[in-house]
Formats: C-alpha cells, structure tokens, sequence
C-alpha cells in the first residue's frame, strides 16, 4: 500500500480545512517545499499536492510552489487543484508533476477530461471522486453535484481511469476515522479498480484496517501535522 502524505496549499502556505470549508482553514507550516523535503527525508515516496487557490478558482494558481517541490525532491508527485485546460495540464506536468488528479473537470468538462485520458492514459490521469452521502462534489468542494458515485466511477473506468483519490468530505480534517465502508462497497462493484483513500485518518489503526482491506494507496494529512501518525509507525509501509 503506497503511503502518500499530502501538502494542501493556501496563500503558498500549508494548511489543512475541516470537510472542505474554506473558513475552517488552520495553517501548519509557511513553506511547503521544506516540508516536502522533510517528507522525503523521513522516507516518503509519493507526495500529494493540492491547490486549494486553484481550485475554487478554476485555475492553476500555485504552480511555482509545485515547481520547487519538484526540483528539490525526488518525490512521486500528484497534483490536483484547478486543473481546468489544457494549458493547466501543461503547466503542471512542465512543472514535474508525475501525475494530475481531475475532480471538477471530469464532470463539467467530461470530452476534455477523455482526451486527457486517451492521451496521457490511466497512468498518469487519475479521478478524483470526492464524495458526501455518495454524491460528487466539485469546485474545492463547494458545490455537491447529483451525480451518483458508482455511475460516475463506471463511466470512467469505461474511458480509461485506473486509479481514482477517493475522499468521503464528511470524514475529512476532522481525525475520526476513514470510510471504510464506502471504499469496501467501490472494491466490490470495482474489484480491477486501484483506490487511494483520502480523508480521515487518525492513526496507525486507520492505516492498518486500510492495508487488510489491500487498499492500494492511502493519503495522510493532518494526522502527520499533528503527530496522530509518526514516520516511525510508517516505516513498515514505506
């Protein structure tokens, strides 16, 4: 199971929200590159970043950030936030990105979202399916759609998609445990389907309940910003 800490990125600044509003923002570090660095050198592989900025905006917005991580560490980089052209495409793989996740664009741009995939492939274009009661959310999570999960996910892998960052809102910042449940129901409907847990995890137990259900990947936030999880509890998965 790939552990994958993540960088949510405010104003140049990491911080983390509480189920996605934007007014229940705490800041944790000024300088997202040293944490990444610390990541790395903790023994991290992957890094997911975030651009909350881009993504209630529509655009790209903290590219130079993804950038310097990129230069300064060897990470495995996936990118989401804002992703709404070509152009943000582009920039985000000129800026290192190995991987790009694409939330709001595969529902309100689903011809470009496939061409990406048709173009790029399952490999380096993953979906995110943020999620609360089994609806898809959109635009930094402000908007909830009524677009059924499992419906959505069916489409997709139809297209191309492997791999999917799926996040349970409700669950998210707020340290109380991981959607185990909804992420059993996706593995049955989609047994081929690589999913990347997101939102919730509080602790070591969280990340083993997760591992035994041979969940393929799993993002952790605050819990290593607030020493919930230590590097040291990870290594057996690193």
């Amino acid at each position: 199971m790939k552990i994958i800490p993540a960088i949510d990125i405010i104003n140049g600044e990491c911080v983390r929200l509480s189920q996605g509003d934007y007014e229940q923002k705490k800041v944790y570090h000024r300088n997202p590159v040293e944490v990444a660095k610390m990541y790395e050198a903790q023994g991290a592989k992957y890094l997911h970043v975030v651009d909350l900025d881009g993504a209630k905006a529509g655009r790209i917005i903290n590219y130079p950030i993804l950038a310097n991580i990129c230069q300064a560490t060897d990470l495995h980089v996936d990118f989401g936030g804002g992703l709404q052209s070509d152009e943000d495409l582009q920039i985000a793989f000129d800026c290192g990105a190995k991987q790009i996740t694409g939330g709001s664009i595969a529902v309100k741009k689903p011809e470009l979202f496939a061409a990406w995939l048709a173009r790029y492939g399952g490999e380096r274009i993953l979906l995110g399916a943020d999620v609360r009661h089994e609806k898809i959310a959109i635009s930094g999570w402000q908007n909830i759609t009524e677009i059924d999960l499992y419906d959505y996910l069916a489409q997709y892998i139809q297209k191309g998609i492997r791999t999917i960052i799926c996040t349970d809102i409700s669950k998210d910042g707020l340290l109380q445990g991981t959607s185990v449940e909804l992420y059993q129901k996706i593995q049955t409907q989609f047994p081929d389907l690589q999913i990347v847990a997101s939102g919730g995890v509080a602790g070591i137990a969280d990340i083993e309940a997760l591992q035994a259900m041979n969940i393929y990947g799993v993002i952790i936030g605050k819990a290593l910003y607030e020493n919930r999880i230590t590097w040291a509890e990870l290594q057996a998965y690193l």
